[in-house]
C-alpha cells in the first residue's frame, strides 16, 4: 500500500471559504447540516427530564429541562409558554430550557398535561 493511495482515502474537505465549516458526515455546511438535526432528535430516551440546579450560578436557582424531543425552533416556542406559565424569565442553550427559580412541580405538571413523558432528575 502507498502512501499516495492512503491519503486519498482519507482526505475530505473540512472548511470551505465560502460554507464555513462541513459537516463530516453528510459533506454540507454545518449550517444546512441534515444528518447531525436527525440524530439529535433521535437521541435520547423520549423522558423529558426537570431538575433544579443553583451550582456556579452565584446561589441564584434555575430549574433545567432537558431531553425534550423538538427541534430548535419549537424547543423555544415550548421554552417561552413555560415561561409564561411560571411567570418569570428564562433561556434556551444548545436545546436546554433554563428557567429561573424553583419550578418543578408546576414543570412537571404542565409537561405531562402537553403529552410529554417528564419525570423529577437529581436530588
Amino acid at each position: 500500500m502507498t502512501m499516495k493511495s492512503s491519503s486519498a482515502n482519507n482526505s475530505r474537505l473540512v472548511y470551505s471559504s465560502d460554507a464555513g465549516r462541513i459537516c463530516p458526515e453528510c459533506g454540507k455546511p454545518q449550517a444546512a447540516c441534515v444528518c447531525r438535526k436527525k440524530s439529535a432528535a433521535l437521541a435520547g430516551d423520549g423522558v423529558v427530564r426537570v431538575r433544579r440546579e443553583s451550582k456556579g450560578r452565584g446561589g441564584k436557582t434555575v430549574t433545567v429541562i432537558t431531553g425534550v424531543p423538538l427541534n430548535d425552533t419549537a424547543v423555544k416556542v415550548l421554552a417561552t409558554e413555560l415561561k409564561k406559565r411560571c411567570g418569570t424569565g428564562g433561556t434556551v442553550k444548545d436545546g436546554v430550557i433554563e428557567i429561573q427559580g424553583d419550578h418543578r412541580e408546576l414543570l412537571l405538571a404542565e409537561l405531562t398535561s402537553r403529552g410529554y413523558r417528564a419525570k423529577a432528575a437529581g436530588g
